[in-house]
């Protein structure tokens, strides 16, 4: 067994935890914009159906791997796949097997948080922006506005660098005094702010056309349209229920290992989906698809990510209250990304510590000083070829924000369900209220989970390769020659960072797992 760590502090801390970790930025933004632009309605099928079959089990099948690594002393997936594998294979093979998984996770909280926290600085620098009024006269171009910010090098970085400091404070305070606190005031303020925004919503009434009201844009995004449900429609469903879950990332299964040996985790994760769901479809789904209808028609739902910070900074202006409307919805994004964020800045923590034996508060600087260096490239390269291409974070999402996730998923459930057999059941009923049947166990998790991320994954590869993401020069860059070098840069970085994470863990596998742990 390993030694002593802390636990969370009380099972409504670990769920706003864990749901925190969970609702981020893509809730507010990715799903509405998925939702409206593959066919309404008739997206939810395909939505449900992976929420059900693919989400709701492997997040479960997450929280066991989690505390399972927990009891032995370790808080990443490296070495909790390593424990499962060997219980049907030799030493050798889970030793490779546990550095891959290990080195998939690395890799994801490493370069996706290196972009993210970017974003989630541009979260806070547009609430700025708007409580302040910047962008609110009528001459100011929206876009042209959001170009010179991020071409800015003192707001970019200030803000940036603001969001870094905040996540190193709070994870060098731990688990309760950090985590749990932050998760206490930042997911109230979330719903808060939430219910606010979508009142406000449903009572802007028709002030562009008559034809754009709220109830209107309501019944646009939920009316199926099915010819508009297709195979890449139902891709992007199961892509979203992986990214709104936190799938295939390793964060899930870092909280979990602060649970204690007999903690409920069936009934822990499914609240923790519930709340993630609520936030996703009721409350995302009600306020950004009203709101932007309203005032922009089905234009205006066709933005994705433009829709944050070009689109609906141009219907804040038009708003009666639109600074403070607009200042809430950026906080709301703020806190969303801030609670994922930390999950990242904490896995890296504690590899560093339990696989390592660095004290939290020196290996949270060393995470603080590691993102500020991977996360430069994503800040510099709109300063340094003034465009707002983001060739390098596009090139780095493709691969660690996408396509990754998936592989680790199927990686990961490989080993707890099968290399772990029918203690991988037993892990999972552990304390639970409510018991996983054999038949569920075996049916589902064994069998339908798995084929589901395998087909998942076969198919977002197959569009990988239409999309010329394979190509030595992407698809995407190759008529800009001027972003060559950073999306080339990009894939240097992330081969670099995925051998160096691969060659660590597995060092550390060896060094430990073989004496016992």
């Amino acid at each position: 067994m390993g030694g002593k760590r802390e636990h969370w502090g009380s099972r409504i801390g670990l769920i706003l935890a864990m749901a925190g970790n969970a609702i981020g930025l893509g809730n507010f933004w990715r799903f509405p914009y998925q939702a409206a632009k593959n066919g309404g309605g008739a997206f939810m099928i395909p939505y449900f159906v992976a929420f059900l079959f693919m989400g709701i089990p492997l997040l479960i099948i997450e929280w066991a791997q989690g505390r399972y690594g927990g009891r032995y002393g370790h808080g990443t997936i490296g070495p909790m796949v390593y424990l499962q594998t060997k219980e049907k294979t030799g030493i050798k093979f889970a030793r490779f097997y546990g550095a891959l998984a290990g080195a998939l996770a690395l890799s994801v909280v490493v370069l996706l948080n290196s972009y993210y926290n970017h974003v989630i600085g541009w979260t806070l620098g547009y609430a700025w922006e708007t409580v302040t009024g910047n962008y609110m006269p009528k001459d100011v171009d929206t876009g042209a506005y959001f170009v010179g910010y991020v071409q800015d090098p003192a707001r970019v970085m200030v803000f940036w660098l603001i969001t870094l400091v905040i996540l190193w404070i709070i994870t060098s305070r731990g688990i309760q005094k950090g985590l749990e606190r932050l998760a206490k005031v930042a997911m109230p303020a979330i719903y808060v702010f939430a219910l606010v925004l979508l009142v406000r919503a449903l009572t802007l009434g028709s002030p562009v056309n008559p034809e754009w009201t709220p109830i209107k844009g309501l019944d646009y995004m939920w009316s199926p349209r099915w010819n508009e449900l297709n195979w890449s429609a139902t891709l992007a469903a199961a892509g979203q229920i992986f990214f709104t879950l936190s799938l295939g990332m390793g964060i899930i299964q870092n909280y979990a290992s602060y649970l204690r040996d007999k903690d409920d985790i069936v009934t822990s994760a499914v609240a923790t989906a519930s709340l993630n769901e609520f936030a996703e479809v009721i409350l995302a789904g009600t306020i950004v698809i009203p709101i932007a209808f309203t005032f922009l028609g089905t234009e205006g739902l066709k933005s994705g990510v433009g829709l944050s910070f070009i689109a609906l900074p141009n219907v804040f202006r038009e708003m009666v209250g639109g600074r403070l409307f607009g200042t809430l919805w950026f906080l709301l994004l703020f806190f969303a990304g801030i609670t994922s964020s930390i999950a990242m800045f904490n896995y890296l923590t504690a590899f560093l510590e339990d696989e390592f034996g660095v004290e939290r508060k020196k290996g949270a600087r060393f995470v603080f000083g590691l993102y500020v260096i991977t996360g430069l490239p994503v800040g510099l390269e709109p300063i340094l070829t003034k465009t707002a291409e983001f060739a390098y974070l596009t090139e780095l999402d493709n691969w660690v924000g996408t396509y990754f996730l998936v592989l680790l998923g199927l990686v990961e459930i490989i080993a707890a369900v099968w290399f772990f057999g029918d203690k991988g059941l037993e892990e999972i009923n552990r304390g639970s209220y409510w018991k996983i049947p054999r038949w569920f166990y075996n049916l589902v998790m064994r069998a339908i989970t798995p084929l589901f991320i395998a087909i998942l994954l076969v198919f977002s590869t197959l569009d990988f390769v239409k999309a010329g993401y394979f190509k030595l020069i992407p698809s995407f860059v190759a008529d800009k020659p001027t972003l060559i070098p950073w999306v080339l840069g990009a894939r240097i970085i992330l081969a670099l960072v995925f051998v160096l994470n691969y060659v660590l863990t597995y060092r550390s596998l060896g060094e430990k797992l073989n004496n016992g742990r």
